[in-house]
């Protein structure tokens, strides 16, 4: 086993520590621009199922919309802001991985992705060309979704 492994499996972080449990786990936030948050928001709650959990304007200067399913620990941010818009830049390797163990949720996901209009595209790691399907959104981020499990 690596040094760089041992010290992630027995870090004594907050994160790790023995006991914590699901009520004091952290919650992840992942927060991207968007050029168009009804575009972008759409396609998330139509491929993938996910709610808007809370909008906001104007909030010094941005507007917004918060995604994820109430009680999750991880929620899917999308930002715009009117005055200076940031245009997403996305690179082959700005992956959100979902993984789906279940062949028939697999499927059921593949089929509401391509609903949306959305086609595979190759993926910059072949990796996840073996195990799923990788698609962009309409900022141009890519998501796998992957037919196995993790860990």
């Amino acid at each position: 086993m690596s040094a760089e492994r041992r010290l992630l499996e027995t870090s004594s972080s907050p994160l790790h520590e023995p006991g914590g449990g699901a009520a004091r786990a952290p919650a992840l936030r992942v927060a991207r621009p968007s050029r168009s948050l009804a575009a972008t928001a759409g396609f998330y709650t139509r491929a993938f199922g996910l709610r808007v959990l809370d909008r906001f304007t104007d909030h010094a200067g941005f507007d917004g919309v918060i995604l994820g399913r109430t009680g999750w620990p991880y929620h899917l941010e999308l930002t715009h802001q009117a005055a200076h818009s940031i245009t997403p830049r996305p690179t082959a390797e700005d992956l959100l991985v979902l993984y789906l163990p279940d062949r028939s949720d697999w499927d059921e996901t593949i089929r509401r992705v391509r609903d949306t209009g959305a086609h595979p595209v190759p993926s910059h790691n072949p990796y996840w060309d073996r195990h799923g399907l990788t698609f962009e959104d309409p900022d141009g981020y890519r998501i796998v979704i992957a037919n196995i499990g993790w860990p």
